[in-house]
């Protein structure tokens, strides 16, 4: 692997490559990782962690504050910005798209390879937003055994409503998907998120507009489909045996015109059927409602995300950091 310094600055590192998946389609990727001078806290000897963090639709990996948050707690902290995304995009690609959400599979498993390479076997921790924790659920369910806890940031599990939209918009968009699957839908276009979280706009994150646009990428009939088609398996349940985090804020505003209330709320996503879905995905299932939380909570004003670490915190004292040897049975 070929690593360079990140556009992230001091500490970050990044390295290109290229996956193909069972339609032989190479595709390329980038994974980024956090190497703190002082390297990963040790929190018990003997023990190897790392975390593998799955950014959202049009968007990449951008969060030091996170990367840091991990690597204080003894994670090897790595990103992927998956093909057709942020560092990985080339000029003759369609931006945010694919055709099949079992596509990220093979740059997932390459990157988790990459990171369990130069010593012992690492207990991986996945962590996913938005869109990039339905590709997370969808992986972890594909692949037993492979990570130990899945932590999934406002995961976008089902359309807005109920079931019955995703369904009359699976049949409305599956004929265009089929013979024409780049083809872009017309809908409206809303930068009402971008907004609250980029410092080129009201918010305090610096945005790479390339990467992350402020209207996102054109939204493409077969990319729709991969997604309603993700929903409707979180919908029949993943049966994930593994403990599960989900971090939603308290509420939505998803409204057509701008409104103050999008400045404490998930102007996204309908927090509430996620909550819901969430419980589909597994046994062991915590979810955590966190007041004036943004679509990502860990992007939300400074006291509402030191809440959100505070709750993430708090989960992994009692999911994974204590002694592994003390969940078997007496």
């Amino acid at each position: 692997m070929d690593w360079h310094p990140d556009i992230l600055g001091d500490g970050f590192e990044a390295c290109s490559f290229e996956a193909a998946g069972d339609d032989g389609v190479a595709r390329t990727a980038t994974l980024v990782r956090y190497s703190p001078a002082t390297g990963p806290a040790t929190k018990d000897s003997g023990r190897r962690r790392a975390l593998l963090f799955l950014h959202g639709w049009s968007d990449y990996f951008f969060n030091v504050d996170l990367a840091r948050f991990w690597a204080d707690r003894g994670y090897e902290f790595h990103a992927l910005d998956m093909h057709n995304h942020g560092r990985s995009l080339r000029p003759d690609a369609p931006g945010g798209y694919v055709g099949d959400l079992a596509d990220y599979d093979a740059e997932i498993s390459k990157a988790i390879g990459v990171i369990g390479s130069g010593g012992p076997q690492p207990e991986l921790t996945l962590m996913g937003h938005s869109t990039g924790g339905l590709v997370a659920a969808l992986w972890v369910a594909n692949h037993p055994g492979a990570a130990s806890q899945l932590i999934l940031n406002s995961p976008w599990l089902e359309m807005h409503g109920n079931s019955l939209v995703r369904r009359a918009a699976s049949t409305m968009v599956a004929p265009v998907a089929r013979f024409r699957p780049e083809a872009i839908l017309r809908l409206p276009e809303r930068g009402f998120y971008w907004r609250t979280i980029s410092s080129s706009a009201e918010g305090e994150w610096a945005l790479d507009d390339r990467y992350r646009p402020p209207m996102a990428f054109p939204l493409r009939a077969g990319w729709l489909s991969a997604i309603l088609a993700g929903h409707a398996k979180v919908a029949r349940g993943l049966g994930i045996d593994i403990p599960i985090l989900v971090l939603l804020s308290q509420g939505s505003a998803n409204g057509p015109f701008w409104t103050e209330e999008m400045r404490r709320t998930d102007a996204v996503l309908d927090v509430n059927i996620i909550a819901l879905r969430a419980l589909t995905l597994g046994r062991t299932v915590t979810v955590e409602r966190i007041d004036g939380a943004l679509h990502d909570v860990f992007l939300s004003p400074p006291k509402v995300r030191a809440d959100a670490y505070a709750r993430l915190a708090r989960w992994l004292r009692g999911y994974a950091e204590g002694d592994a040897a003390s969940t078997a049975p007496p």
